[in-house]
């Protein structure tokens, strides 16, 4: 049987990435919003009922275009429309990038393994579940390089992997008679790290995806950092 030629319509169907407006709203997205609906206050564009209806709903809004209504008929909205507010990560790492050795083997046959806590995500990391269960937590992790690749297979078992909600997740892979689910996610940050998770599910299970209130403390420093200047300027 030739499996690259049945590979390969796959290959060339793959989904279109998601359009900005429908991608989740980070905390900078929604700083950025209210330091607008600010601005409109302090000259007298907004009364004060307004701006606290709206910010009310920025601080409710789930995605970048729920964000945007709030700011359409304020002219800081329509300034700088020629540059997108970031840039998605890519659907693959850059080549070279990773390495083809994993920096670390999480392994569970009969049994369950997990990766958790505060530790150094290295470039490359290969979990795989034969009759068990692997947990890939990088929801308190370090991380050292900004693009992590993940290799997970699950034969007859369970691989799961949480990432920090503000870094970008990709997947690349499939099941037989198994379940493989990666739910993409962008992160605001053109510097946020990126993690890649590729493998198959045979008869198993493989999942990653972001895990609620936790973030990458690194790039919330400096998104504060930034909203704290930007406050000053106004004062």
């Amino acid at each position: 049987m030739d499996l690259q030629k049945q590979t390969e319509p796959r290959a060339a169907a793959a989904p279109a990435p998601a359009p900005v407006a429908e991608l989740r709203a980070s905390d900078a997205d929604r700083d950025r919003i209210a330091d607008i609906l600010r601005e409109a206050l302090a000259e007298g564009r907004l009364t004060a009922d307004e701006h606290a209806e709206r910010v009310e709903g920025v601080l409710s809004a789930k995605t970048v275009g729920e964000l945007e209504v709030f700011i359409q008929d304020l002219p800081a909205a329509h300034q700088g429309r020629t540059a997108p507010a970031y840039t998605p990560a890519p659907n693959r790492p850059a080549a070279g990038a990773i390495p083809p050795v994993a920096d670390e083997n999480v392994v569970a046959v009969f049994s369950a393994a997990s990766r958790k806590g505060r530790w150094r995500a290295g470039r490359r990391l290969h979990a795989y579940a034969v009759f068990g269960s692997v947990e890939i937590d990088l929801s308190e992790a370090v991380f050292e390089y900004q693009q992590v690749v993940i290799k997970a297979v699950s034969v007859f078992g369970d691989v799961q992997v949480r990432v920090p909600e503000n870094v970008s997740l990709r997947g690349t892979g499939g099941g037989v008679l198994g379940n493989f689910e990666v739910v993409t996610l962008d992160s605001a940050e053109s510097e946020a790290p990126v993690v890649y998770v590729d493998g198959w599910a045979v008869m198993g299970n493989v999942e990653a995806r972001p895990k609620r209130g936790k973030f990458v403390a690194d790039i919330l420093d400096r998104v504060q950092r930034k909203v704290d200047k930007r406050l000053r300027k106004h004062l």
